[in-house]
């Protein structure tokens, strides 16, 4: 895996500055988790995405600060040199200083994650300079941000036009200026994107924001084709685990349903058992 020491913020920096594309993967578990590790991921997101790719809600609004807790600890069991960033669930960076705090520090000192990352622009700059003021890295998220779907009417591409692209644009130097580390842009015009990228310092993580980011990320799922209904257009999937899951479990029903397992190497013997129920005789004549 060539580097195998602990990604950090600082490794992101200097991995923008030397031009290096950054790697970032979602996970919500210690096995996807590990694979991901495995696979030499930089970043890892436990991203409230778990809401609909794993929950089965139909957004991420109804994801909690339990929920991120208990995924979040799972990650960081599988992982050792990739980040853990994890997502502040709905509403909370906008319930103030010290609630953002509260559940940022939760999220840090019981789930285990190494940052955590926000949606919204100027609205959240002052939770932003609180979390980093009192030494939690924060990654910003900008563009399309799922928690707020209900407000933009769905999940669509944003900064289409000069108006929304010029918001996005002051949006990013604001979040960089109260100290995020990184920038999520989601679902943004490939121009827009890379205008940002070279304006702000930080690192720009796209999904579905083109080929000028200085790193990518994707969800595991969709990444693997396993279970996910979603499809978009900015992801490539790389297999289809899930047409393969299905297959070796309808084998399984199968194979039980006609008796084929378990086979005799699946089973345990015990001559005693067997002598003393079965009069050495196997079970025969039962």
């Amino acid at each position: 895996m060539g580097n195998v020491s602990k990604v950090t913020t600082r490794s992101l920096a200097q991995m923008k500055k030397r031009g290096e594309p950054i790697a970032m993967l979602t996970a919500y578990d210690y096995p996807s988790a590990k694979l991901a590790e495995a696979a030499g991921v930089d970043v890892i997101l436990v991203g409230d995405s778990l809401g609909m790719v794993v929950l089965g809600y139909d957004s991420t609004v109804s994801v909690t600060l339990d929920d991120m807790t208990h995924h979040t600890k799972a990650v960081v069991r599988g992982s050792k040199r990739a980040l853990v960033v994890a997502d502040l669930p709905f509403l909370t960076a906008h319930l103030g200083k010290a609630e953002v705090l509260k559940a940022a520090g939760r999220l840090m000192q019981e789930g285990g994650a190494q940052a955590v990352k926000m949606e919204g622009g100027e609205a959240i700059a002052d939770a932003v300079r609180a979390c980093t003021a009192a030494g939690i890295p924060v990654m910003g998220h900008l563009g399309l941000t799922p928690q707020s779907v209900h407000q933009l009417g769905g999940y669509r591409v944003q900064g289409k036009e000069a108006e929304g692209a010029r918001r996005i644009l002051r949006e990013a130097r604001i979040l960089e200026v109260a100290g995020v580390f990184a920038l999520v842009l989601e679902c943004v015009p490939e121009e827009l994107a890379r205008e940002i990228t070279e304006a702000v310092r930080v690192p720009t993580i796209g999904i579905g924001a083109g080929r000028h980011c200085d790193g990518q990320v994707l969800v595991y799922h969709d990444v693997l084709k396993m279970a996910s209904d979603l499809q978009p257009s900015f992801v490539k999937a790389y297999a289809e685990v899930g047409r393969q899951i299905t297959d070796a479990l309808r084998q399984y029903v199968e194979d039980v349903r006609h008796r084929r397992f378990p086979e005799e190497k699946h089973v345990f013997r015990s001559p005693e058992v067997q002598a003393s129920l079965y009069g050495g005789k196997g079970g025969e004549g039962r």
